[in-house]
């Protein structure tokens, strides 16, 4: 069989210090793809800035080389494309891509902009028939993986809430919604009901994300979950918290953790009537990694060569997608949200656009 022909849109800079403007997530994806050479063959990468992609050329020993993105998806006949930009670009790229009769799009998170793009790579990827799939890697690590068996094992009995502590829940949230989602068997959300606070101007990779925000969701499964960001994530004691009917589970209430005030192990549980708490083995492991990228770029790839649905598919981040939108939706109606939800736009930058978030200066008729 012949290598799958990897391209990639955005390459960006191999940053040492990543932050809000850029994680070099190429250039992990592409240490991915490097572990796949039986498998998959990087030719050809894209970026705005040529300097920048000649270097990611060259540190991974190709050279085809563009500025536009357009040239190399019609040139190269790819069958794989890395999308890492900017999430106001994804819709566009991810569409164009499909277009272009890749088999796979590998994009980072979050989906988009807007829930409307976000339906629409959804729907765009399903009459292509391409594999779309986003970057929630974490589903890959051995702390959540074990935290999942612990909670549908039958020890602590049946799972009734999750708890989440996160920075913003448009960015780094949509990790934490999507991995409480893989905890409850994705079960899709019945409504949403939430406040925010955006009294600061935030935004990452471009994007606008809230000061505070606290979020309540009942699954149809019966399970109800709580996230807490910003300055009150610190109130919930820990990353993720499992409440099982005979017990509990905490993911992350380390010495490393800015929101656990009782350092313990990556991963450990307590069953009711037991005073101390039980820790358990991941390794090296912990809430970002090593190998979860790599694991993620194999996962993708066994999919291809099997024919099963990705642990990564857009279904699933369109899960975690909507609950995040839901939360911003009910800040805007100031009320519940049933799903699903039928919004185009970005609740969230609506409301800055026109004032209407606490601790904002609202427009004057002067402007």
């Amino acid at each position: 069989m012949s290598k799958y022909r990897v391209g990639f849109i955005g390459t960006g800079k191999n940053r040492k210090n990543p932050s809000g403007l850029g994680y070099a997530m190429a250039y992990l994806h592409a240490d991915g793809y490097k572990q796949l050479s039986d498998d998959c063959e990087m030719v050809a990468c894209a970026d705005i800035v040529e300097e920048n992609a000649r270097l990611f050329a060259d540190t991974y020993g190709f050279s085809a080389v563009y500025t536009d993105y357009h040239e190399m998806l019609a040139k190269e006949n790819l069958d794989i494309v890395s999308i890492c930009v900017w999430p106001h670009l994804h819709c566009e790229m991810t569409v164009a891509a499909c277009a272009a009769g890749v088999k796979a799009v590998n994009c980072e998170k979050p989906m988009a902009l807007t829930f409307g793009e976000a339906r629409t790579m959804l729907q765009v990827a399903e009459q292509h028939g391409t594999v779309l799939v986003f970057n929630h890697q974490r589903r890959f690590g051995l702390p959540f993986r074990r935290a999942y068996e612990l909670a549908h094992r039958g020890e602590l009995g049946a799972l009734v809430r999750m708890e989440a502590a996160m920075g913003d829940l448009y960015d780094g949230g949509t990790h934490w919604v999507d991995m409480l989602n893989y905890f409850n068997d994705e079960s899709p959300a019945e409504w949403v009901i939430g406040q925010i606070d955006a009294r600061e101007d935030r935004r990452v990779f471009g994007a606008p994300v809230e000061t505070q925000a606290i979020c309540h969701v009942k699954y149809r499964n019966g399970v109800y979950g709580l996230f807490a960001t910003g300055q009150g994530m610190h109130t919930l004691g820990c990353p993720f918290r499992l409440i099982c009917e005979k017990g509990v589970i905490e993911v992350g209430a380390d010495s490393q953790s800015p929101v656990s005030p009782d350092p313990g192990p990556m991963l450990r549980y307590r069953v009711d009537g037991v005073a101390d708490w039980q820790s358990v083995d991941c390794k090296d492991e912990h809430l970002h990694g090593p190998g979860y990228i790599e694991r993620a770029m194999a996962d993708l790839v066994d999919c291809l060569n099997t024919g099963r649905e990705p642990e990564l598919c857009a279904r699933h981040a369109m899960n975690a997608t909507e609950i995040i939108f839901a939360c911003y939706e009910s800040s805007r109606r100031r009320g519940r949200v049933d799903l699903p939800l039928t919004i185009t736009d970005s609740p969230i930058g609506a409301m800055i656009e026109k004032g209407k978030l606490a601790g904002r200066r609202h427009p004057t008729p002067e402007g």
